[in-house]
């Protein structure tokens, strides 16, 4: 059986309520990943895994029959964040040396999430 390897970390962005955003983190489950909010508001995320976020139930678990809720979190998270501040998430991972590697972006800013993967190659310009 292959086990995916992955690396996940953030920039650090401060939020408007770090007691908010907090309590926002703790109502949604990032495996085995960190997250963390200072007394300063600075929110970073980082560990040894893919970045999936799923709905926590009571019990604190992932709700894997809900799914992956990652856009949902992030949106949510638009709307905490200082005005002109940038989240950026980044994973970087394999499985053995098969293909495709696993590669993704997230950049939360100005209200709005954007994605970047490896699924779309363009062309070198001259």
């Amino acid at each position: 059986m292959a086990t995916l390897q992955a690396a996940t970390t953030s920039t650090g962005a401060i939020v408007s309520d770090p007691q908010a955003v907090r309590e926002l983190c703790e109502s949604y489950c990032f495996g085995t990943l960190d997250w963390g909010v200072t007394e300063e508001g600075e929110l970073t995320i980082w560990g040894y895994d893919d970045f999936e976020v799923y709905e926590a139930r009571e019990n604190g678990l992932p709700d894997y029959e809900g799914g992956i809720v990652t856009h949902e979190f992030l949106r949510e998270l638009a709307d905490h964040l200082e005005t002109d501040e940038e989240f950026d998430i980044q994973t970087a991972g394999f499985t053995k040396c098969r293909f495709p590697v696993l590669a993704k972006r997230y950049v939360v800013r100005d209200g709005e999430v954007l994605h970047a993967d490896l699924s779309s190659p363009n062309p070198i310009d001259e």
